[in-house]
């Protein structure tokens, strides 16, 4: 637990530095060296039997590269173990990366640089940035910081408790492949499936501890946590995917918003689903109230898990 707790606050004061080859990064460069290789044959049955093979290659190295870094630093000293596991396990959670992203939107808005504003959202999000409006770009940011709190805060979170940094990183490999393979463009349909599949069962149980503890986090943070509740209970199953509608809902009911609608992905019309009411028009300041929101949330996270751990 107490490995957990520094590994938290380590991400919450350094966030992801740019400057070490962060193990996300090197997944990603794995996993589109593999779909160079095996993503050709358009054969719907090969494609995913090609993209499965893709999917356990990369969680299995992944694990067995995690695993062999903590087993050798735990032979050689326990101080250089503890390091490790702790630096490995800071790598898999996304807090302070997340915010920083947010606020640099932010702060383009606050300027009225539309052009800079959509820029910095595609850092964030899958979706053809390009055309949105100021109104279009603050209810992206807050969609994708509700469900980044799931995927890149609460689920690693999890598997750290469950797992430690080896289950974590497995996680994450998972993630990163859902987000570079999961699509349902014509390359990846077939090719992605395994990977989809498998992220949507990864994040299941996450989603739902994210969608409740935004609630409380609501409720501490004075926003409208029965409202909160109702809309998660209400709009958690209106997107395509099963999971982040649920964390979705859950923000757009403590900030009184609506949530959704029509949107660009990679020249692709696609209609969303609106999730929440239009009680509130769309404020810069939202991003902020977001993203409390999300730490709130995180720290909740983090006790929960250290409950369990104490009480299991």
């Amino acid at each position: 637990m107490e490995l957990i707790l520094i590994s938290y606050i380590t991400d919450l004061i350094f966030g992801d530095p740019q400057w070490f080859g962060h193990p996300v990064r090197l997944m990603g460069k794995l996993i589109f060296f593999l779909e160079k290789i095996f993503n050709k044959n358009r054969n719907q049955i090969i494609n995913r039997i090609y993209g499965t093979f893709t999917v356990f290659l990369v969680v299995g190295i992944t694990f067995l590269c995690a695993n062999l870094i903590i087993k050798t630093a735990r032979k050689l000293n326990p101080i250089i173990e503890a390091i490790l596991w702790v630096f490995l396990a800071y790598t898999t959670i996304a807090i302070k990366d997340l915010a920083k992203h947010a606020k640099a939107i932010k702060k383009m808005l606050e300027i009225n640089n539309i052009k800079e504003a959509r820029k910095k959202l595609s850092l964030i999000v899958g979706r053809n940035t390009e055309q949105f409006n100021k109104e279009e770009i603050i209810k992206v940011t807050v969609e994708a910081i509700a469900e980044s709190t799931t995927d890149g805060i609460v689920s690693p979170l999890f598997y750290l408790f469950l797992g430690g940094p080896v289950l974590a990183l497995c996680f994450k490999a998972i993630s990163t492949l859902d987000s570079m393979i999961g699509h349902k463009d014509e390359r990846y349909l077939y090719f992605g499936w395994c990977a989809a599949k498998l992220d949507n069962i990864a994040n299941f149980i996450p989603a739902r501890i994210t969608g409740l503890l935004i609630v409380v986090a609501a409720l501490l943070c004075g926003k409208d946590f029965k409202e909160s509740f109702r809309i998660m209970l209400r709009d958690k199953r209106k997107q395509d995917s099963i999971n982040s509608a649920v964390s979705e809902a859950a923000m757009a009911g403590a900030l009184g918003i609506r949530l959704g609608g029509r949107y660009n992905y990679s020249g692709r019309m696609v209609v969303h689903p609106y999730i929440g009411d239009d009680r509130k028009t769309m404020s810069i300041s939202l991003i902020d109230e977001a993203i409390i929101l999300s730490i709130v949330t995180s720290f909740l996270m983090v006790l929960v898990g250290i409950l369990f751990k104490i009480i299991f």
